[in-house]
């Protein structure tokens, strides 16, 4: 299992703690959607697959009526996907995926937040050479699915990887899911493959993937850390929060 397996572990933990975030965050990604590709999701792949994981996630019907209703009712801003980069305390790099509708206030409280813990707002292109940009789909793994196979015939999609994971929802339910990585620009021709050869669309997006060694730290500076990721990831106009920094046993 590579490097994305163990970022994904980690990640995956936190998301039922955050189930009011992850409303917001779908909200703004599917009124972005809309707003780049239009309302029909028959030819705007990127909101078929924001509209899956919001079945997956099981957010209501009227958040996601409401997201699409702000991308085509002109008095709405335009929400603007802006990433930032900054160190935190002890070395720590930080990348901060934010989609907002007001950038000089987003801007002003991400400062805020690295200020108020030790670490400080960089410029861009500071951090982001430390991370890869990749696609990641989550398809249901059908009965008799050779992953191996798979993996050698969508090579040729951009695919880097993929793995089984076994999700566990709020109600303890398992399903069997498989999880496939592939560089950013290949996000439209895993999709197309993906939904040709009938398999079972669960999300498809993008994450941050560090390239670099992950620092190790002490508890007592996790204990900050965590406090500079948790600020970051309460704010309503950040969607994503990703560090170097090692995590915990």
């Amino acid at each position: 299992m590579g490097r994305a397996f163990e970022f994904r572990k980690e990640r995956k933990l936190k998301r039922w703690g955050h189930m009011a975030r992850t409303f917001t965050k779908l909200g703004k990604e599917i009124t972005i959607a809309v707003k780049q590709g239009g309302p029909d999701v028959t030819g705007n792949p990127r909101l078929r697959a924001l509209m899956a994981e919001a079945r997956a996630e099981q957010m209501p019907k009227e958040n996601i009526e409401r997201a699409i209703k702000k991308a085509t009712e002109s008095k709405q801003g335009d929400f603007k996907e802006v990433v930032y980069e900054g160190y935190g305390p002890f070395g720590i790099a930080y990348l901060v995926e934010t989609a907002t509708d007001n950038t000089t206030r987003t801007v002003a409280n991400v400062r805020s937040y690295f200020n108020k813990c030790g670490g400080t707002l960089g410029t861009s292109g500071s951090v982001a050479f430390m991370f890869d940009h990749k696609c990641v789909f989550r398809i249901k793994e059908t009965e008799g699915l050779d992953l191996e196979e798979l993996e050698l015939e969508m090579i040729d999609y951009g695919v880097d990887e993929l793995f089984e994971e076994i999700e566990v929802d709020k109600d303890d339910n398992e399903t069997k899911v498989v999880v496939i990585y592939g560089d950013y620009t290949s996000y439209g021709q895993i999709q197309k493959y993906i939904e040709d050869n009938g398999y079972e669309l669960i999300s498809g997006g993008f994450e941050r993937i560090p390239t670099t060694e992950l620092k190790d730290v002490t508890p007592e500076q996790r204990a900050t850390l965590e406090k500079l990721t948790g600020l970051l990831e309460d704010d309503e106009d950040v969607t994503n929060v990703y560090t170097t920094m090692k995590p915990a046993e």
